[in-house]
């Protein structure tokens, strides 16, 4: 489904009222207990306390040999998320999606990079249905008509590769479908405009304003981010209009992750401090690359092979 195909659904729809489909309001299930790392693979700042130490104030340009190791790390993050999403099937829980990404990540000699950061449980975050993003893996099976995002962050080498997918489960209703194809063009059409000399809020207009035109809203409490030998830093990636200052430069590396709701853009902390769900129960899709400017352009980094 293209752009224009999403827009004649609405068109035709006529809609008074948003129509969240036919699906499942997810709620947390019981959480198994952290995993552990082996001494050899080697681990963030955060590994043991769970606070990064890197202080980045600062926009990093990077040298070749730190972009070398980007797409290195982001390379090995969008496999393993290639092979997590070939593995998805109803039945399977989150929990041993979460248990497959530990086991993928030491098998490449790579750490899990939301393991503990700021004391998060698990290896992946699995956000599925209402579960906006940062949901915890647990013993929920996907269901039938299940829409789930998978993101996945790994520290390879001394540097972070972050990506996401939202993934179809089983026969996905077509509300479901036109959120998560909506989702993905809005990251597409923001990685477009990414060249030096594009102001960093430039992005954040193109999403909001495809997001509109497809009639959704953009969740604006997560953002994309700066990404390097640390997980978060400068500069922050609004993902709807925003007056962030600064200008894209050849050699920076972020994150864009647009997140997509059916509904209201409100969304709630539940009591383990992480998960997010939508305060009126809509479902919601989000897409991420990691990218890089060039002199002449923007290459994505986390394309899997």
């Amino acid at each position: 489904m293209k752009y224009q195909q999403i827009l004649r659904h609405f068109f035709f729809s006529k809609k008074s009222k948003p129509n969240f489909g036919m699906y499942s309001i997810v709620h947390p299930g019981k959480v198994s207990s952290r995993k552990t790392i082996p001494d050899h693979i080697q681990k963030p700042s955060y590994y043991q306390t769970g606070i990064p130490v890197e202080q980045i104030d600062y926009e990093e340009i990077k040298n070749e040999k730190q972009i070398s190791g980007m797409r290195d790390s982001c390379k090995l993050a969008a496999n393993i998320l290639k092979m997590v999403g070939n593995s998805l099937k109803i039945g399977r829980t989150t929990d041993q999606i979460d248990c497959l990404v530990h086991d993928l990540c030491l098998k490449y000699n790579a750490y899990p990079s939301p393991l503990n950061y700021r004391n998060f449980p698990k290896s992946v975050c699995t956000s599925v249905n209402n579960v906006t993003c940062h949901g915890i893996p647990d013993d929920r099976p996907l269901e039938n008509g299940d829409i789930i995002n998978v993101d996945i962050t790994v520290f390879y080498n001394g540097y972070h590769g972050d990506c996401s997918k939202t993934f179809l489960i089983g026969e996905v209703d077509d509300e479901g479908k036109y959120l998560v194809e909506a989702a993905e063009l809005c990251l597409e059409e923001a990685i477009k405009i990414c060249k030096p000399g594009i102001p960093f809020q430039d992005i954040g207009y193109v999403i909001e304003k495809t997001a509109a035109e497809l009639s959704y809203k953009v969740v604006p409490a997560f953002l994309g981010h700066g990404i390097g030998h640390y997980f978060h830093g400068p500069p922050e990636i609004y993902h709807i209009r925003n007056e962030y200052p600064g200008k894209m430069q050849a050699g920076m590396t972020f994150t864009i992750e647009p997140i997509l709701t059916q509904g209201e853009e409100f969304i709630e902390i539940l009591d383990d401090n992480w998960t997010a769900v939508t305060v009126d129960h809509a479902r919601t899709a989000q897409f991420e690359h990691t990218v890089l400017i060039t002199p002449s352009g923007v290459d994505i980094l986390t394309l899997p092979e």
